[in-house]
């Protein structure tokens, strides 16, 4: 049983291939959560990332800014992933196209957002239920 002295371990997400700007922009968002951000560009650093520390959620950008490779695609690989390490931990695109967003939760995401809607409400509503 937790004392009222203990504090609550910070929510953890991973950020997969965005670029700087928009990291910080995102990193910004999340903090309104108590959040801790850890950034990643690519698919093999992710699950790298996943395998050594517990995650809340996973932000996987539409185009990976270092690569250009479909985040899509990294979505499919941590959601079919057989180590529930990776394919347990919640998955959100972050992508302003409704087509995007689709093939996304096709793939076995959570609905994401777009960078644009950062400050929208459906967006802070898509995290609360996720970050608390």
């Amino acid at each position: 049983m937790a004392t009222t002295n203990e504090k609550a371990e910070p929510r953890r997400v991973l950020d997969i291939g965005q670029c700087n700007h928009d990291h910080g922009l995102i990193t910004r968002l999340l903090a309104g959560f108590g959040a801790h951000v850890d950034r990643v560009q690519g698919l093999e650093e992710a699950k790298r990332a996943l395998r050594k520390a517990r995650y809340d959620l996973v932000l996987v950008n539409r185009q990976l800014d270092a690569d250009g490779s479909p985040g899509v695609d990294v979505v499919r690989a941590i959601r079919s992933d057989a180590d529930p390490a990776l394919s347990a931990v919640p998955v959100m695109l972050v992508s302003n196209f409704p087509e995007a967003q689709e093939e996304a939760v096709s793939a076995g995401a959570a609905l994401g957002f777009g960078k644009a809607e950062l400050d929208a409400p459906q967006t802070k509503s898509r995290l609360a239920a996720i970050l608390g």
